[in-house]
């Protein structure tokens, strides 16, 4: 029977397995699409699908340099212990340096790693480590320099944190110092002109709706709202926030004095944004208990 590429993908779906095995196990059984899934399970390829359903929200962040790109990649698993799980660092490190070569995380899981898609890898190590695992985002810029800082590193080049900075001029002494700064503080865009105008305009209601139940004026409630809008882009935007290695200079200022431009900044932490359920001890027994 002729194996066609629409069956591969239906047992794919259906198993998590990696292409190649979906379209052996197929081959072996003449096309029967039950039979190739208990062949996949008699193989232990078809894991990957009962994991599938877990939260991954643990993981690593991996950054790669390459002369004036950076990226920063993020790739989840079930539990912090995967993260020390050298298989798994490697697998990582093999995606991050994938990233150089693309601009967005579907083709990230589309491109080619050693004969295989990054997706394929990743399906690959679910059967083989046991848990559900997800590229998950992707960030990567350009400039004259990029730096790039691990934050909580569980090998070179990977832990919780990844930032990369972009500069024109200064040096990378400076330029791992604005990204240890971005990693403690964490800024929402690089200056006021980067912010996202939606989020401009709900502070700026937020802080009206505050100074309204004041009593003032609505005169002197404008000039309340400019005072503090100016403080939310000051402690929102990387240019205008207090160096943390000299508070008394903004980010802005300390590069000038290096002789440095910040062009854009990425910062990636693992499992930000996700939303984790939580079982106290006993539901999660039962739950076993119960199969």
């Amino acid at each position: 029977m002729a194996i066609t590429a629409a069956m591969v993908k239906e047992l794919r779906d259906s198993t998590g397995a990696g292409m190649m095995d979906a379209k052996k196990a197929l081959t072996e059984t003449d096309g029967d699409m039950d039979a190739a899934v208990d062949w996949l399970r008699t193989k232990g390829l078809a894991k990957a699908a009962k994991k599938s359903g877990r939260t991954a929200a643990e993981g690593l962040v991996a950054v790669v340099v390459d002369g004036g790109t950076g990226v920063a990649v993020e790739v989840n698993s079930e539990t912090d212990f995967v993260g020390k799980n050298a298989e798994f660092q490697e697998m990582v490190s093999g995606i991050a340096t994938a990233a150089l070569g693309v601009d967005s995380v579907d083709a990230l899981v589309a491109a080619d790693m050693g004969g295989k898609t990054v997706g394929d890898v990743v399906t690959d190590k679910i059967a083989t480590i046991g848990e559900n695992m997800s590229v998950r985002r992707m960030a990567k810029i350009s400039g004259g320099t990029v730096v790039s800082y691990v934050h909580n590193a569980a090998a070179a080049g990977m832990g919780k944190i990844g930032v990369l900075v972009a500069m024109d001029g200064g040096d990378e002494a400076f330029g791992k110092q604005v990204a240890m700064h971005i990693a403690a503080v964490n800024p929402a865009a690089l200056s006021e002109a980067d912010m996202d105008p939606a989020v401009v305009e709900k502070e700026k209601q937020v802080q009206m709706d505050i100074a309204r139940e004041s009593g003032k004026p609505e005169q002197v409630i404008e000039k309340m709202i400019v005072g503090r809008m100016k403080k939310f882009v000051a402690e929102a935007t990387l240019l205008n926030q207090s160096f943390v290695v000299n508070p008394d200079l903004t980010v802005e200022a300390a590069a000038t004095e290096a002789g440095a431009t910040i062009t854009g900044f990425a910062r990636l932490e693992v499992g930000e944004g996700i939303e984790v359920e939580k079982e106290d001890f006993a539901a999660e027994v039962a739950k076993a208990v119960q199969g």
